[in-house]
């Protein structure tokens, strides 16, 4: 049973505006609070590749507005070619990032909606497809919320808890995954510390989730990436918590680059390594890990920290943005259907989505 728990006060990074897309652009946190109005998909799919929208819920209800965002000027006239752009829009927004699966999740609800509607008005099915994207919208604070409360009855009374990247309401509709377990822990009394990676290379952890935890008023503390082990052996870290782009039916898990040393870190120290995941976040589809694919991203992101250089400009970089953690290293998933332990396999299968 999800304890009843009040939600807590926490921003509101996406929102819907009566006929435009309205974001925080993560990209100027935390020097600047700054909304971006977005009117139609070419910017949608910028602004998940430049990641000013991140996150993987966050990704897929940005996506599901876009696909409205494309389709809401198209003439109404003619329902073949409509629905041929429907599916045109659907794919070209799934190129923006690779490794989010619930970018494809979103985006494979709104083409199967359109399909199903193939012989209804155009006006009707654009109707149904902002209808759609408000309600993944909708969902997802729910299933965050619930997430939040199920994780932190795993929290002990006195907890110090160390986080990777940001999976707060910046990096969803509202509330987040590791994030909010951590919020409702706070929210319950428990005496908690935050420990917080900066999460090179583009520091998501010390722009963003430092920024989130300082408006919530949760007790926390910046750390390097690099004094995470250290930090475990010395300074009481009980558990540790993070989010993921996606999961692989066995349970192998991708998430934020760095993610993966941080499960060998936390089993070397045998502290429990727990993975707050939504069930839309788990591929089915996919085995393992070695299917997941890893986005690549732009040298320039290690080559310098914002605008500063910090390497000789023609250093070759590899930047991969995701690592993938061995379902053996995780402890277990903490998701809106309860906390799932092995056997991952066996029994991430038992609360997955039953299609009709």
């Amino acid at each position: 049973m999800i304890p009843n728990i009040k939600a807590p006060e926490v921003v509101q990074s996406i929102q819907w505006k009566e006929d435009h897309l309205r974001i925080i652009d993560q990209t100027y946190l935390p020097r600047r609070e700054f909304f971006l109005d977005i009117f139609e998909v070419g910017r949608v799919w910028e602004a998940i590749r430049a990641l000013r929208v991140r996150g993987a819920p966050a990704i897929g209800i940005a996506a599901a507005y876009g696909v409205y965002l494309g389709v809401k000027d198209l003439p109404e006239d003619d329902m073949q070619p409509f629905h041929i752009d429907v599916e045109g829009i659907c794919e070209y927004l799934a190129t923006a990032r690779p490794t989010a699966i619930n970018l494809t999740w979103a985006l494979d609800r709104a083409a199967r909606l359109a399909r199903e509607m193939e012989n209804e008005p155009v006006a009707k099915v654009k109707e149904a497809l902002l209808e759609l994207a408000k309600s993944i919208h909708e969902e997802d604070k729910r299933i965050c919320a619930d997430i939040g409360k199920i994780g932190q009855e795993l929290i002990p009374d006195v907890a110090g808890i160390l986080t990777h990247c940001n999976t707060g309401s910046l990096a969803t509709g509202q509330y987040g995954t590791a994030l909010s377990v951590i919020y409702h822990a706070h929210l319950g009394k428990k005496n908690i510390l935050v420990w917080v990676d900066e999460t090179r290379p583009l520091l998501q952890g010390s722009r963003l989730t430092a920024w989130e935890l300082e408006k919530t008023g949760v007790p926390h503390r910046l750390i390097t990436d690099s004094m995470a082990a250290w930090v475990m052996k010395e300074k009481g870290v009980d558990l540790v918590v993070v989010g993921t782009d996606r999961v692989a039916r066995n349970g192998d898990t991708a998430n934020k680059i760095g993610t993966y040393g941080l499960a060998i870190l936390a089993r070397h120290h045998g502290i429990p390594f727990y993975v707050a995941a939504p069930v839309s976040s788990i591929d089915f589809n996919v085995a393992s890990g070695k299917e997941i694919p890893i986005e690549e991203r732009d040298a320039s992101e290690v080559r310098a920290i914002g605008k500063q250089q910090v390497a000789p400009a023609e250093t070759p970089v590899y930047n991969p943005a995701f690592d993938v953690t061995p379902h053996k290293l995780i402890t277990a998933f903490i998701t809106e259907k309860g906390v799932v332990k092995p056997d991952f396999e066996k029994n991430l299968e038992k609360i997955r989505p039953r299609q009709d």
